[in-house]
């Protein structure tokens, strides 16, 4: 089928609401594991810094699946291969909540299964909102849309750690993985009205995934709007997989303290989102918006480093917030600005090829920061090169900018 989803104002709600909804499930499964990394680590016998590699193996699958998904979205429909996203997640959960301790190998292939579902949601709800969303509102709704990332930390980090002190680490984690069911029947209904543009065709092939990539590469918009999100990336990643640690280990805070600075961390990603959204529409154009960003989230990062168990909580949770509202909400903004510099009708395929580099930087960041840790004996290292990284990107985006850098949408 060809036929386009119209730009209606019911067919953009139910779109927004189906991929909100899919991506927060997706980011909760995601970040679970970093959430509880404490008695996980317990219980499997190593340090709990060494989430990040797990997390990075978490990556590594999401890397693989996001640049492989455009040709599956376009065969399937974006909302069924966000409803098998799901399951893949849901599946990967249940590992990690079931298996005995003495099988520790089993966690990188869970790692790697949540990886494979979570990679694929951010191209085809691109894809989704990019004919359904209206050319005037596309940074606010993809930035309402991405809200499901820290959306979805946010109810992690409030509500497993309560969960895990109530019923045990593994019954939360079995109950993660059975929720993802019940989101993917959700999705159902909504398929009929936004799989209209399914094609006939191979769903997978090396050469249009190099293809996709070449054409990323060449293009100085595309390619600085991808090497901008490794970079960021690596900063999101590592404020949302290390602060729980972060927060037990060297400030001495308990499990449910440090799972409610994740939250509002994500709570601030959230309400980031949403603000530099609605500037990138009306206030400041999107490439300076991700400069300010950037700029502000190596400030809270330097902030972040020199915290020391003296700083009340009324210090730390609102540098915690600010630093969300930066480190993890600029994700909006930049796949708005992909999706309207992408070729008509190829926004999906396009963000599969820059999330393919977003994603490298996710898979890096968090075995360097773990490495650190583990190297320095603490975290401050850590988390100064995070805001070096940071800062080294935003001026370079800003410096770019100031030059005249970017151009008009690509065209074949």
């Amino acid at each position: 089928m060809n036929a386009t989803a119209p730009r209606s104002g019911r067919t953009a709600i139910v779109a927004l609401a189906a991929t909100l909804a899919i991506q927060m499930f997706t980011s909760l499964a995601a970040t679970a594991p970093a959430v509880l990394a404490p008695e996980l680590a317990r219980e499997m016998g190593v340090a709990p810094q060494w989430i990040g590699v797990f997390v990075g193996l978490i990556y590594v699958g999401a890397m693989l699946a996001r640049i492989a998904s455009p040709g599956f979205i376009a065969r399937y429909g974006a909302i069924r291969v966000s409803q098998v996203c799901v399951l893949l997640c849901a599946a990967g959960i249940l590992v990690v909540g079931l298996m005995p301790a003495s099988l520790t190998g089993l966690l990188a292939a869970a790692a790697i299964v949540i990886g494979l579902g979570y990679g694929p949601i951010t191209p085809a709800s691109s894809q989704v909102l990019a004919r359904t969303t209206p050319a005037a509102q596309m940074a606010l709704m993809f930035s309402i849309k991405q809200t499901g990332v820290p959306a979805g930390a946010a109810l992690a980090g409030a509500l497993l750690p309560v969960a895990a002190l109530l019923v045990g680490w593994r019954t939360t984690m079995a109950a993660v993985g059975f929720a993802g069911l019940f989101v993917a029947i959700a999705a159902q209904p909504s398929r009929r009205l936004l799989d209209t543009d399914r094609t006939a065709g191979n769903a997978f092939s090396f050469k249009d995934i190099v293809a996709r990539l070449k054409l990323v590469a060449r293009t100085p918009a595309l390619a600085e709007l991808a090497v901008l999100s490794f970079a960021y990336a690596a900063v999101q990643v590592c404020l949302s997989s290390f602060l729980v640690v972060f927060l037990h280990d060297a400030l001495g805070w308990s499990l449910v303290a440090s799972g409610l600075a994740l939250t509002f961390a994500t709570v601030g990603g959230v309400l980031g989102r949403l603000f530099w959204g609605a500037i990138a529409d009306n206030v400041l154009a999107p490439r300076r918006t991700l400069s300010v960003i950037g700029l502000v989230a190596g400030a809270c990062g330097i902030a972040m480093a020199f915290a020391s168990p003296a700083w009340p909580a009324w210090v730390v949770l609102p540098l915690a917030a600010l630093f969300g509202a930066t480190a993890i909400g600029w994700n909006g903004v930049q796949l708005s600005e992909l999706a309207r510099r992408a070729p008509p009708g190829h926004a999906g395929s396009i963000t599969g090829a820059a999330g393919f580099v977003t994603f490298s930087g996710v898979v890096v960041g968090p075995p360097i920061f773990a490495a650190l840790s583990a190297w320095t004996q603490g975290y401050r290292t850590g988390y100064l090169v995070m805001a070096a990284v940071s800062l080294t990107a935003a001026s370079a985006l800003h410096y770019r900018t100031r030059r005249g850098a970017g151009g008009a949408p690509v065209r074949h």
